[in-house]
């Protein structure tokens, strides 16, 4: 029998038990009598055995409807105290929250989970920035954050957890490379117009790049367009205008898609770890453990779906390694 099949009925029993009468169970549960009788009935039907003895002038239980009732009671309880605990638990995840994200990443990522997450809690508060910059999670009071990129030590104030490792690509849009030929090595990319991160101090991100199992080596490109916005720089490949090395989270979908094609996928390379951080000191308020595990289990989900750790896209599948 399904443990669902088990509760048929149970309700209707306890409040003929504990009201004495079919007809003001009836009205306790918005039914008619004969609904009432004819669930009992099921019921007894169901577990082969009498629970009510009835005569014109009384209801009263069976010794087995006694011992039932006694059980319903005892499970019922349970189920409503079970109930209350959940409903205190969520009221009390509400208050403040003082959330930063990485500008472009956070956009794409975590808002769309934050988005989920405020509407299974609407009582918190949140305050949410976006910036690229290093934050002082104490100093500036922040309650939860998401970093790209990690320090060499972590400090012993904070908690942390890593989610996921991008993966950094070349790419172009297929006009452009039918207009200026394929690169077939590192030496043909230079010639090619490169579309650059800029960061905010005015520095230009150099390119990241593998060779083999080699370690990782930066490496500079003469700039055509430098953008300080990877939206913006993912746009402007999409327009056309040049090559630029972007991470998989950001470009996935148009590289499946095909409005962007990855070339010398030999050459793409991992970039920087991914990092849910909170201060420890905070780690047994709800709302901020709610928040952290929140995050991390659609992180590591999403780092599964979006191409992070992941080989080069296969032959066939937006890809030329010329």
């Amino acid at each position: 029998m399904q443990n669902s099949e088990r509760l048929k009925g149970v309700d209707v029993f306890v409040a003929v038990a504990q009201s004495g009468s079919f007809v003001r169970a009836a009205g306790r549960l918005n039914l008619t009598g004969s609904a009432v009788g004819k669930a009992i009935a099921r019921l007894e039907a169901r577990l082969g055995t009498r629970l009510f003895e009835r005569t014109t002038r009384r209801l009263c239980l069976t010794d087995a409807g006694t011992r039932f009732l006694d059980a319903c009671t005892r499970v019922l309880g349970e189920l409503e105290e079970a109930e209350l605990a959940l409903h205190a638990e969520g009221a009390l995840i509400a208050g403040r929250l003082r959330i930063d994200l990485p500008a472009t990443y956070g956009r794409v990522m975590v808002l769309p989970v934050l988005a989920a997450f405020l509407q299974r809690y609407p009582r918190i508060k949140p305050v949410v920035s976006f910036t690229d910059r290093y934050v002082d999670v104490i100093g500036e009071g922040i309650d939860v954050t998401v970093r790209i990129g990690s320090p060499e030590a972590w400090s012993p104030l904070l908690g942390h957890r890593f989610v996921g490792q991008d993966q950094k690509v070349f790419c172009a849009a297929p006009g452009y490379l039918e207009a200026h030929g394929v690169p077939a090595s590192l030496e043909d990319l230079d010639r090619h117009a490169a579309i650059m991160y800029g960061k905010a101090d005015g520095t230009v991100s150099a390119w990241l790049l593998r060779h083999g199992s080699a370690l990782v080596e930066r490496r500079g490109a003469d700039e055509r367009i430098v953008a300080g916005d990877a939206e913006a720089q993912a746009g402007l490949v999409l327009a056309g205008l040049g090559v630029a090395q972007m991470s998989t989270w950001l470009v996935g979908r148009q590289l499946r898609d095909g409005s962007l094609v990855q070339i010398l996928p030999r050459h793409a390379t991992a970039g920087l770890p991914i990092h849910v951080v909170w201060p420890k000191a905070k780690e047994d308020v709800p709302r901020v453990r709610e928040l952290v595990e929140t995050l991390c289990t659609a992180l590591e989900w999403d780092s599964l779906n979006a191409g992070w750790n992941a080989p080069p896209l296969s032959r066939g599948t937006g890809e030329i390694d010329a």
